[in-house]
C-alpha cells in the first residue's frame, strides 16, 4: 500500500522508472570512448545496452503497470478519507534524439530521401525542416569545419554533441499509438544500433521522452 506521507507523483515514480543491468568496460575498451562525454580518471566504467533497457519496457508496453495511488473518497462524510486504488499506465514513444561519435550512417542518410509516404508511415521521424536535423547537419565534419566552427575553435558540436543517429517525434492521437517496445522494434529492424548501441557510445546530448497512459 501507499504511504499516507507519500504523494501519487511519487508513487508513479517508484513504479515506472526502468531499472537496467550494467556492465563494466574493460580498460582497452575505456580507453576508445570520447573523453568529452566521460569522466575520466575512474577505475571502472559502468554502461548498459540500449536493448536492455528497452527490455524494462517489455511486460509494461504488454499488459501495463499498476501503480498505487491515494483517492479522495467525495461521498465520505467527514471529507478527508483516503482510499489505495491501484492505476494501470502503458508507455508509448513520444519523442527520442540519438547521437553517436561515428558519422551518420547510410540508413540516416537514405531516411532524409524518403518519400512523403513512407516518411508519413515513421510519423515524419525525419523531418527535412526540422531544427534537431540541422544541427545534425552542421555537426558533420567530414567536408572540413563549418562556418560555425571557424567562428567558434572551441565550440565544436561533432565532438561535444555527436552526429544525429536516430530521431523520431510522434505525432499521432494517444488512442492510436503503438507501445513503446512494439514501436523500438520496429525502428530497430531498419536502426539496429537502437539495440546493440551502448550507453558509453552515445552523446549526452541523447534524450528520449516517454508518455504513460
Amino acid at each position: 500500500s501507499v504511504s499516507s506521507m507519500q504523494t501519487n507523483l511519487e508513487s508513479f515514480l517508484n513504479n515506472t522508472t526502468p531499472v537496467v543491468p550494467s556492465q563494466f568496460l574493460s580498460k582497452s575498451e575505456t580507453r576508445k570512448i570520447n573523453k568529452l562525454w566521460h569522466p575520466v580518471g575512474r577505475e571502472k566504467l559502468d554502461y548498459f545496452l540500449l536493448g536492455d533497457l528497452w527490455k524494462t519496457f517489455d511486460e509494461r508496453s504488454a499488459y501495463g503497470v499498476g501503480v498505487p495511488i491515494l483517492s479522495d473518497d467525495d461521498d465520505d462524510d467527514d471529507g478527508d478519507a483516503h482510499h489505495n486504488v491501484v492505476q494501470y499506465f502503458v508507455p508509448y514513444l513520444s519523442a527520442i534524439q540519438i547521437f553517436t561519435s561515428s558519422s551518420p550512417n547510410a540508413a540516416a542518410a537514405t531516411s532524409r530521401e524518403e518519400s512523403d509516404s513512407a516518411r508519413d508511415s515513421f510519423s515524419d521521424s525525419f523531418s527535412d525542416e526540422s531544427e534537431s536535423e540541422k544541427l545534425s547537419n552542421g555537426c558533420s565534419s567530414e567536408e572540413g569545419p563549418s562556418e560555425q566552427q571557424d567562428h567558434h575553435p572551441f565550440w565544436l558540436p561533432n565532438e561535444r554533441l555527436g552526429n544525429l543517429y536516430f530521431q523520431y517525434f510522434e505525432r499521432s492521437s494517444p488512442y492510436v499509438r503503438v507501445p513503446l517496445t512494439d514501436k523500438i522494434c520496429s525502428f530497430a529492424r531498419r536502426y539496429p544500433g537502437l539495440m546493440t548501441l551502448r550507453s558509453v557510445d552515445i552523446s549526452p546530448a541523447s534524450w528520449l521522452a516517454v508518455a504513460w497512459f
